[in-house]
């Protein structure tokens, strides 16, 4: 845990799930400068929505204001909630990217994600929502932002300009421009499959913006898709993380009679894998935004299939793997399996031995392995 002072006072935050080993902070520069720079500006009795707060830093600091928060990740909405607790405070409303944005935006605070789809689609939804007097400010590290991230300000919002970096941070100051003529909201997205990838050859999937590759299937994927596990029959079948859910259709189109559970942290995929699902499959299915496998009972599942991210933000880290891998074991029934793809150099291949006890490669490249771990 850590403490954040700032004009409106001080709060102690954390992100979700807490663990003491991870030594990364629930806010950066980015989010200090941010703050620094709203102490003078007037916000008493003005609407004010949070874009993208990474683990609610901007949301519990600014709490006196009722600020409305939006968010794609249940694990932020999660550490919001924690972190407003602690400070005694509350919140306006807690949205999901997937939820009807409020009506009016007197000010806009918009902490810069690391998918540019994501911020196209958000601020062509909240648009609407500005009027010529609302201030819009973005902050972002610099490494995050690019001039096609200050192209999209100007082309959805108005004329554009950036602060001075501060600790490698910089704001954006965007003028809503009423009269501004905006093109359509070009998400979600829909495309294609190619061939050769089994079930869901030439297919089409839906992608909301800031899934990852949203716009094309990528190789980890492709590579997985061809050596999915034949489980015949009746089973229950979670694709954990499942992004688009291009990997739990095509379980499904390949074992009709299975179960399925898809889900993942992100409003976006789960919306994203249900639309998949729904245009290529029948049958029963679950669809679940949550923190992986929490809401699934012990043993009650017969197969996990993973494809894990490394990332946290631009933080590299394989802490969310391990959950998902120890998650996964505790939801399977003995005998139950685990499949899981991933880059070759991370070696995931250790941290299902230790989990698992055992662990079988069932294909590679040079780039990519496909691991099997069994509960015993």
């Amino acid at each position: 845990m850590n403490r954040l002072t700032t004009s409106w006072g001080a709060c102690d935050l954390t992100r979700h799930p807490v663990d003491p080993r991870d030594q990364l902070r629930a806010w950066d520069a980015s989010d200090e400068y941010l703050l620094e720079h709203l102490e003078g500006v007037g916000l008493d009795g003005r609407r004010i929505v949070v874009l993208g707060d990474r683990w609610g830093a901007l949301t519990t600091a600014l709490a006196s204001y009722a600020p409305v928060q939006i968010t794609d990740s249940w694990l932020t909405r999660q550490a919001t909630t924690e972190n407003l607790a602690r400070a005694g405070a509350t919140a306006g409303d807690l949205l999901t990217t997937q939820d009807t944005p409020p009506d009016r935006i007197d000010v806009l605070l918009v902490r810069v994600p690391k998918s540019l789809a994501l911020l196209e689609d958000q601020l062509h939804r909240l648009a609407p929502a500005l009027h010529a007097q609302s201030v819009v400010i973005g902050t972002g590290m610099v490494k995050e932002i690019h001039t096609s991230t200050l192209q999209l300000f100007e082309r959805i919002v108005g004329p554009t300009k950036t602060s001075l970096a501060k600790k490698k941070a910089r704001l954006i100051f965007a003028t809503p421009d009423p009269d501004l003529s905006r093109e359509a909201d070009p998400w979600p997205y829909r495309y294609q499959l190619p061939t050769g990838i089994g079930p869901m050859s030439g297919r089409r999937v839906t992608n909301h913006a800031g899934v990852f590759c949203a716009d094309r299937l990528d190789i980890g994927t492709r590579f997985f898709l061809g050596h999915l596990p034949s489980a015949a029959g009746a089973a229950r079948i979670v694709d954990l993380g499942c992004g688009n859910g291009v990997v739990g259709t095509s379980a499904a189109l390949a074992n009709p009679e299975a179960e399925l559970v898809f889900t993942d942290e992100s409003y976006q995929a789960v919306a994203s894998a249900e639309a998949t699902y729904r245009e290529n499959a029948e049958g029963k299915a679950e669809f679940l935004v949550g923190d992986g496998l929490a809401e699934l009972p012990d043993g009650s599942v017969d197969l996990v299939l993973n494809n894990p991210p490394f990332h946290s933000h631009q933080a590299v880290t394989d802490s969310t793997a391990r959950r998902m891998f120890a998650d996964a074991r505790r939801a399977l029934r003995p005998g139950g399996e685990l499949w899981v793809v991933g880059n070759r150099h991370l070696g995931h291949h250790v941290s299902l031995r230790r989990i698992f006890g055992n662990c079988r490669t069932v294909a590679g490249n040079p780039k990519f392995v496909v691991l099997r771990a069994t509960k015993r």
